[in-house]
């Protein structure tokens, strides 16, 4: 269980240094769109500096938008402070303002009927949603983009309306549909033609959110080999992307890797994972995007109930740096979380109770996620320390809030601990009532783990369904063109054939050229085709490489078809040249022969 929130946001992440640089080109800027550019990146990136500086630069943002009364670039300076607060989204406040600034942009949007815009926001706000979590508002905001986005020739904007749809539906518990969504997104990406891709990073940037959800897809299900593979092909892809920020990208992408494998429960390959993601932060230079690295380590010495070693590691260097960041950053109640959780399982119980009592405001603050993982931490220490009251007060909270979000485990957890204290008290009725529940949701979770099993079958069903389709389609357009390359061949032989039976007849000299123009135009045109259709091997598509095979295909064929042409031409129109061959033929098809009397 993670017992410290990720509260790094990494998408923007740079050094001082590079603030600094940021800064100067802010500067430099002389043009609105330049200046607007810089802005949005500074914004967003100082959520990880400096919050004060975020705030300031956020709101020059949206006042040089609005002054310049560009509607499109007002939509933009909302949008990015919405996507800046998101980043914060597990605290109400943060994610009220990111859906507030997504609002804002959406009416100017409506207003101006920018049609593209209104989609994609309502993408943006079926996220925002997810993180309350508020999943029916979630799927009417992805059923209202996506009936835009369907009407519109933007590929990019499918992609992302499909994996919002993926992500909607996995977190409503309908797996197959997610599934089908992921796939349906993943396949747009990669048939979609470079040079149609938005942005700078276009196509391979697609394919890498693509693999992301669905490596999130197959963690869902705990097919956590599938889930490494996937994220393994979008760390790959970061080879292909431009963006300034790949170099840290890569840092969070080791660290997640980790993350992974520690889930497979394959601590070792983990701990690697993390102690290489602060080394790779160290070499840029970078002491925040050590950050992850610091807070999946504790992470794992707590999965791995070594208590102590946690405790040791929050008293090191590293740790002190972890302590320097979150408070720096307003998050003093994850800290007492922590220590809370340390000292409750050294059965510290004195020291515990203050840092889990100094740490109950913030999480009062946060959102139902976080307050429900941090109330059964809370719960299972007061039972531990006897305080028996307070030990159902907060299991009675996390059974309403898991029925509410749909966490079936926690609330037969909190059902089956309501059952044994209720039991203690000697209030034997509630003990009943509550056993009775636990029971309920233990059927319940069994009936999902069969479900969840099925789905990994479906998820591998619907894999290979997708991949025959995508292999019939592909046998279907080979056949049509082995059909027409067919028809081609017998097209150009016919010519020939008519070619050569003219040549018996008394033709003119003028029809018999026109038709061996076509004909060997036809043939060595053929001939083009079958060797550049064969050469992409070769080539790879590259425009020289193509250029040169080409020039030296024709410098071949360009004087072998005229020399044929020019020979085969004129032995054809030579005087009478063939004649007694076209007469018999003229004699055998049109001559009737004369019956004898009778």
């Amino acid at each position: 269980m993670m017992l410290l929130l990720m509260v790094f946001k990494t998408g923007k992440a740079q050094e001082a240094a590079a603030i600094d640089s940021m800064k100067s080109a802010l500067s430099a800027a002389t043009t609105i769109d330049e200046k607007m550019k810089q802005l949005d990146y500074l914004s967003r990136t100082l959520m990880n500096v400096d919050l004060g500086e975020a705030e300031k630069y956020g709101r020059q943002l949206i006042l040089l938008a609005e002054e310049s009364r560009n509607r499109l670039l007002m939509i933009k300076a909302y949008k990015s402070n919405a996507v800046r607060c998101s980043y914060f989204g597990g605290q109400k406040d943060y994610n009220a303002r990111s859906i507030e600034y997504f609002n804002t942009a959406l009416n100017i949007a409506k207003k101006e009927k920018i049609v593209n815009e209104i989609g994609g926001i309502h993408l943006s706000l079926a996220s925002a949603y997810l993180t309350i979590p508020d999943k029916d508002k979630a799927l009417s905001y992805a059923n209202q983009g996506f009936s835009l986005i369907s009407t519109l020739s933007n590929d990019s904007l499918k992609v992302e309306a499909h994996n919002t749809y993926g992500k909607v539906y996995l977190a409503r518990n309908e797996k197959t549909l997610s599934l089908r969504n992921y796939l349906t997104a993943l396949r747009i990406a990669e048939e979609m033609p470079d040079e149609k891709a938005d942005k700078k990073n276009g196509k391979p940037l697609l394919l890498r959110n693509c693999y992301l959800s669905l490596s999130n897809f197959y963690a869902r299900i705990d097919d956590y080999d599938k889930a490494i593979d996937y994220y393994t092909s979008a760390y790959n892809k970061l080879d292909e992307l431009v963006e300034k920020n790949v170099p840290y990208q890569r840092v969070v992408d080791i660290n997640s890797l980790g993350n992974l494998f520690s889930a497979k429960k394959r601590y070792d390959i983990a701990i690697s994972y993390f102690e290489r993601s602060v080394r790779m932060a160290d070499s840029l230079k970078f002491s925040s995007l050590k950050i992850p690295g610091y807070v999946s380590l504790l992470n794992q010495y707590l999965r791995m109930e070594e208590p102590l070693k946690a405790l040791n590691y929050m008293k090191s260097s590293a740790g002190q740096q972890l302590k320097e960041h979150l408070l720096k950053f307003g998050f003093s109640g994850v800290i007492s979380q922590v220590y809370g959780v340390i000292y409750a399982e050294l059965k510290q119980y004195d020291s515990a109770n203050l840092y889990f009592n100094q740490a109950l405001p913030y999480f009062e603050n946060s959102n139902e996620a976080n307050k429900i993982s941090f109330y059964q931490q809370l719960a299972i220490f007061y039972k531990h320390d006897k305080q028996n009251s307070k030990a159902v007060e907060y299991f009675l909270k996390v059974k309403d809030i898991g029925e509410r979000l749909g966490i079936l485990e926690s609330v037969e957890m909190a059902a089956q601990q309501l059952d044994s204290l209720y039991t203690k008290n000697g209030n034997y009725q509630l003990a009943n009532q509550y056993n009775g529940i636990y029971y309920k949701y233990k059927d319940s979770i069994e009936k999902l783990n069969k479900e969840k099993e099925l789905t990994q079958l479906e998820a591998a069903d619907e894999l290979q369904r997708q991949e025959r389709l995508v292999k019939e389609k592909e046998e279907a357009k080979r056949q049509r063109n082995n059909i027409q390359y067919m028809a081609i061949t017998i097209g150009i032989v016919v010519l020939f054939i008519a070619l050569v039976v003219l040549g018996m007849f008394k033709v003119s000299a003028t029809t018999i050229k026109m038709i061996g123009f076509f004909a060997f135009l036809m043939f060595f045109e053929f001939i083009f085709l079958i060797f550049k259709k064969n050469i992409y091997s070769i080539t790879k598509g590259e425009p020289w490489k193509d250029l040169l095979f080409m020039i030296g295909l024709a410098a071949l064929l360009l004087p072998l078809h005229h020399w044929m042409e020019h020979k085969v031409i004129k032995y054809l129109t030579s005087h009478n040249r063939l004649t007694s061959a076209g007469h018999h033929i003229k004699r055998r098809i049109f001559g009737r022969s004369k019956d004898p009397e009778l």
